[in-house]
């Protein structure tokens, strides 16, 4: 069985500004003028469908703008892309853009999803004589460092009375983390979907906890502060068609099963785990999403995973 490409969804040069796609100003341009252009990464997902099905380039054709998409294998790698000026628009998941804030990069957050909690989880050896969340303690953990998992495990061992201290951390990103699962090297794994579905189906993983009522574990669609701000009406267009995907998706879930399967390189059943409960939708970037990310912020800075104390809602439009 074929794995995605790991998203470790940590960043090592970081940087980051906030923009709510409500907030930017307006900007038309006659077809007349200078073509625009709109370099677009993207992961295995949601973009990589957007992109097959051509209707975003036929949507801002009248506006005279010229697309072009470049595939990443990670988040932290499309904003290092975005930081040297290579592309325009990437998705990413929630810690990524902390790390990118802290080092200063141009970004601006631009849309974000709906809530998706049931999307990453702590996972258990079938046979593991852990129950409770509270049995973690002393128990060898596995997770990507600075990931949106890294904050989950700290929030949920937080909501059972724990400490992050009181686990054995090890840091492994996705596929060494489930050959150390799957040896029994590690007590139990934090992990998302797909990884999650496919060490569920293949590996036969019990799922102990997931992020249902501790964390959001949003995504996060991103632009440059001053792409974003002189092409507003390409990324409101943007915004919509994936949220139009989105709606597709939340409507015919076997269909898009069936679309990432080959995508993903999984087996169907652990793609229609996946899909089956996932949450779709994009929207605009709020007040309140963005002090979502500022509680993932200060959790890094105090574990020390960023060098600096940061204000998400100062990098706002």
């Amino acid at each position: 069985m074929t794995l995605l490409q790991p998203n470790r969804r940590r960043f090592v040069l970081t940087g980051a500004a906030a923009a709510a796609t409500t907030a930017l100003p307006a900007f038309a341009q006659s077809p007349a003028s200078a073509p625009r252009v709109l370099r677009v990464g993207h992961q295995k997902g949601l973009l990589s469908l957007l992109k097959g099905r051509g209707t975003l380039e036929r949507r801002l054709a009248p506006l005279g703008v010229k697309l072009s998409w470049t595939e990443f294998t990670a988040g932290p790698v499309q904003l290092e892309a975005l930081n040297v000026g290579s592309i325009d628009f990437g998705d990413v998941g929630e810690a990524p853009p902390i790390f990118a804030q802290a080092a200063g990069a141009p970004l601006a957050y631009v849309a974000a999803t709906v809530p998706r909690p049931a999307a990453e989880a702590v996972l258990l050896p079938k046979d593991s004589p852990i129950k409770t969340v509270a049995d973690l303690k002393g128990k060898r953990v596995a997770y990507n460092k600075g990931s949106n998992v890294h904050y989950f495990l700290v929030k949920l061992l937080e909501k059972h009375g724990l400490k992050y201290e009181d686990v054995q951390s090890v840091f492994l990103p996705p596929a060494d983390a489930r050959a150390a699962f799957e040896r029994g090297a590690v007590d139990a794994w934090v992990i998302w979907d797909p990884f999650l579905a496919a060490a569920e189906v293949g590996l036969n993983g019990r799922i102990l906890a997931d992020a249902t009522g501790v964390v959001n574990n949003r995504g996060y669609f991103f632009s440059s502060l001053d792409y974003a701000a002189k092409n507003a009406d390409v990324i409101k267009a943007l915004i919509e068609e994936i949220n139009q995907i989105d709606q597709w998706g939340s409507a015919n879930r076997d269909a898009l099963a069936a679309e990432f399967a080959p995508l993903w390189g999984l087996p169907r059943p652990a793609v229609d785990r996946s899909v089956g409960r996932a949450q779709y939708g994009t929207g605009p970037i709020t007040r309140a999403v963005l002090q979502e990310q500022q509680a993932i912020a200060d959790t890094f800075f105090n574990l020390k995973l960023i060098p600096k104390r940061i204000n998400v809602l100062e990098a706002a439009v």
